[in-house]
């Protein structure tokens, strides 16, 4: 997910287990449903306000990729659940449960221990809109209480994005945190996915070989591509619990969006700054801040004005197929005591303002700052940085045909290699 202008430069040198408890724990939440359910506390509002995103769901095709794709049951399933509700608690309750089996059935679905459908399995689009979908189901819900509707939709994004996972006991298992991205740009074409979304969801709870022989568990996110969830928190809920001391801190962090044609880039800076305006957000919100007038983000902890990644990189960019990886070493600022801004090929210098990282002034830039800045209070030694995959491409010229084999290879390889590039890291 990258707008920029940089150029790119070579470097110089859950279980079954876990599925039966949620299974039980939804039916639980849905058996009182058919006896008990309170005609008003049902009551639904297909008038109420959706946002940009959710009106993108009036294109008949995104409502196949929930059809298609074998996860139509939750969708289904979810009003009902909702009107089980008799207290604000007990709709969090549903919520919070709703959400984790979304997110788990999107990622048994991508690992192949859950029915597909019609469309391949490790395709992110379908937890994508299917999610989509019940935050509308969510909002259309009209309870006879009161109810924090924000505080309910951010518990659902949560508990449906993996925010609520975390890492296994096992002793001597290293661990790396990872995080992908929603897809975006889908005014211009909604059939788009994005491959670090779906190379995620291939690999939360997995266990991969280093190359010194150790194992690393993988656990992952997928967050939104949205301004107001990052302004919230969204990103700090995710990483922070990796970061802090105790039993789920990570020995490697990295975030991972979509980033430029055809290679793999690792970048070398993360800059403070919002500055990708006019390119708008998924609900078309703009951040305020373009490359002439940079702004920061509401709130943001201070901090300096880029910060570097610790990743490994010379390991990190030793993985050359299918794509090249690159170390990306540009970054924009403007320089101190000046007002305009200025590309500089290998970093920052010194007293300047940021306008751009590596990864240009949008919101994997934001991520890859946010999570980093974090890390650098609470746990400075920690590798942690930003990859960017190869723009996804393949969709067929149908517009009526949601896939097509190449776009399947591509996001196939794109998502293996992933996999390479974090199997490649010396911890």
């Amino acid at each position: 997910m990258t707008l920029t202008r940089g150029t790119v430069r070579r470097p110089v040198r859950r279980t079954a287990a876990l599925a039966a408890a949620l299974a039980g724990t939804l039916a639980a939440l849905l058996a009182p449903a058919a006896a008990q359910a309170d005609p008003v506390g049902c009551r639904t509002n297909a008038a109420a306000p959706t946002d940009a995103e959710q009106a993108r769901l009036q294109d008949t095709r995104t409502a196949a990729f929930t059809e298609r794709s074998g996860l139509s049951d939750l969708l289904h399933g979810f009003p009902a659940a909702l009107c089980t509700a008799r207290t604000a608690r007990r709709a969090e309750r549903i919520v919070d449960a709703w959400g984790r089996a979304l997110w788990q059935a999107g990622v048994d679905r991508a690992q192949g221990r859950r029915p597909s459908g019609e469309l391949p399995a490790r395709d992110d689009r379908p937890l994508y809109w299917t999610r989509l979908a019940m935050t509308v189901q969510l909002a259309d819900w009209q309870p006879a209480f009161a109810v924090d509707r924000t505080a309910l939709r951010d518990r659902f994004e949560d508990a449906s994005r993996g925010l609520d996972g975390g890492f296994g006991a096992a002793p001597g298992v290293r661990r790396i945190f990872v995080s992908g991205f929603d897809p975006f740009g889908l005014d211009a074409e909604p059939r788009r996915a994005n491959p670090s979304g779906a190379a995620v969801l291939q690999l939360t709870g997995q266990r991969i070989t280093l190359a010194d022989g150790s194992t690393a568990e993988v656990r992952a996110v997928v967050l939104p591509v949205r301004y107001g969830d990052f302004d919230r928190g969204v990103v700090e809920r995710a990483f922070g619990p990796h970061l802090r001391p105790g039993p789920q801190s990570a020995d490697l962090i990295t975030s991972i969006s979509q980033g430029y044609p055809g290679l793999f880039t690792l970048e070398a800076w993360a800059g403070r700054a919002r500055s990708a305006d006019p390119y708008p957000d998924n609900v078309r919100a703009l951040s305020g801040g373009t490359s002439r007038q940079p702004v920061d983000a509401p709130d943001l902890a201070p901090g300096p004005q880029f910060i570097r990644t610790t990743l490994p990189t010379d390991a990190m960019t030793a993985v050359q197929q299918p794509y090249p990886v690159l170390l990306n070493t540009p970054v924009t600022e403007i320089p101190a005591g000046a007002t305009d801004p200025v590309d500089r090929p290998d970093g920052p210098t010194p007293g300047s303002r940021s306008v751009a990282g590596g990864g240009g002034g949008y919101l994997s830039n934001e991520v890859a700052y946010r999570s980093n800045l974090l890390r650098l209070t609470l746990a400075p030694d920690l590798p942690g940085g930003h990859l960017h995959t190869p723009v996804l491409t393949g969709l067929p010229a149908d517009q009526g045909q949601l896939t097509a084999p190449e776009f399947e290879q591509n996001q196939a390889a794109i998502a293996d290699q992933v996999r390479a590039v974090l199997s490649s890291a010396r911890l």
